[in-house]
Order: structure tokens, then sequence, then C-alpha cells
């Protein structure tokens, strides 16, 4: 049995990305199915140059508290996201 928790993401985007609508989408279905309440907060790289300077390309990336760790970019990697949820290992039990 894991632990529920409210997980916190940060969504690194860009405004006229389709593959971050695309990502935030596929994150809000991932979830719904789950039936699991999270926070996200979506973060345009393009209003901060240290963003630009590290996320530039890998737009879009998804992070994860705690300490912001980076889970995909691109496309939302399922099997990363169930890991950091811990539903795997819910799920072979």
């Amino acid at each position: 049995m894991s632990t529920r928790f409210t997980p916190h993401f940060t969504l690194y985007s860009r405004s006229y990305c389709h593959l971050c609508e695309d990502m935030l989408a596929a994150l809000q279905a991932f979830m719904a199915r789950q039936g699991q309440a999270y926070t996200v907060d979506v973060v345009d790289v393009d209003a901060d140059p240290a963003l630009v300077a590290r996320y530039d390309e890998l737009v879009p990336v998804l992070a994860a508290e705690p300490a912001a760790t980076e889970l995909c970019h691109y496309f939302l990697d399922e099997g990363a996201l169930r890991r950091h949820l811990g539903l795997e290992q819910a799920e072979v039990q």
C-alpha cells in the first residue's frame, strides 16, 4: 500500500509550444486516471534568461518536488511518473 501525498510538479514551458500543451494534457489525463490530487505550476522559460539558458531546447520539461527532480522532457514519461509517485510498487503487490 502506497502512502498518498499531493504531488507538486513544475512544467517548464513556452507559450507557443504544442509539445508543452501536449505534456500538460497528458499529465492531467494521467493524474485523473490515478484519481490523485496534484498541483502543477506552468513556468514560461522565456520570461527568465536563466531558465532559457538551462532548458531552452529541452522544453517542455516536467520537474517534481522535492528538489525539482526532472522527470522527463519533450513527452510525458509515464514510467518515470509512476516511479516518482510510487505506483509501480503498488501495482506489483
